[in-house]
């Protein structure tokens, strides 16, 4: 692990997140894990996913649907709260493996077409959203399950994506201060890492956009779908070798 990749992926992640609304914990948090464990890594995503995040939702022109914001955001940030408790007491290696299934799920729902036919509504979106909260707590993976559960509510795109922006800061707001909390030592040691991470996340962020944005919607999503799947398979067999 050096630098020079921690800024690259950090990069690609923020133009991802910028075109697609999340993929910043999917891409940076397995890089990461690989040399620091999942648990650690998650928490060290955090702080440039959420630096990355407000600097997304500041860029937005169109504000956010109130009504969804304050009362599925609300249920979200709750979810995140609670896995961000869990996490703490939860083993390296059981983590590893959630995330790295949850990476697969992901990949598997684009490649195959699920994510574009799967919609939460009534009862079932307010659970998606707590869901999704509480996933972003415990492994820092959530925006898929996240933007599956807000089509439910048939908002306009710009809506949409200004919507689940701000619920990603709702759940960064209620998870990354326990995490400060509880690994502040570590996060201490790893601060020349998070800064570097945090650069690239926002230099992907503004700029990564408008280049993504000339390339194919289906080609791009296809790719980072692949290389998510990748990564899952890595962090199962991390996590099957730690038990």
């Amino acid at each position: 692990m050096n630098e020079a990749a921690i800024f690259l992926v950090a990069a690609l992640a923020g133009s991802v997140a910028a075109a697609t609304g999340f993929g910043i914990g999917s891409l940076l948090t397995p890089l990461l894990a690989v040399t620091l464990g999942t648990r650690l890594a998650v928490a060290v995503v955090s702080v440039p996913h959420v630096v990355g995040t407000a600097v997304r939702f500041w860029r937005l022109r169109t504000p956010p649907d109130r009504r969804v914001l304050w009362t599925f955001g609300l249920a979200s940030a709750g979810g995140g709260l609670l896995g961000a408790l869990l996490q703490g007491w939860a083993e390296n290696p059981w983590l590893t493996v959630v995330f790295g299934g949850l990476l697969l799920f992901t990949c598997l729902g684009e490649l195959l077409g699920w994510v574009e036919r799967m919609r939460f509504t009534g009862a079932l979106a307010w659970v998606a959203g707590g869901i999704s909260g509480f996933l972003g707590g415990l492994v820092g993976n959530q925006g898929g399950i996240r933007s599956a559960a807000l089509l439910g509510f048939d908002l306009r795109r710009e809506t949409f994506v200004a919507t689940a922006t701000a619920i990603a800061l709702f759940v960064d707001g209620a998870r990354v201060p326990l995490y400060i909390w509880g690994q502040r030592e570590d996060l201490i040691g790893q601060a020349p890492w998070i800064a570097i991470a945090t650069a690239g996340v926002v230099v992907g962020t503004l700029a990564g956009g408008r280049v993504l944005g000339r390339i194919p919607e289906v080609r791009f999503r296809r790719v980072v779908a692949v290389v998510v799947g990748i990564l899952g398979m890595l962090m199962i067999a991390r996590g099957a070798v730690d038990f």
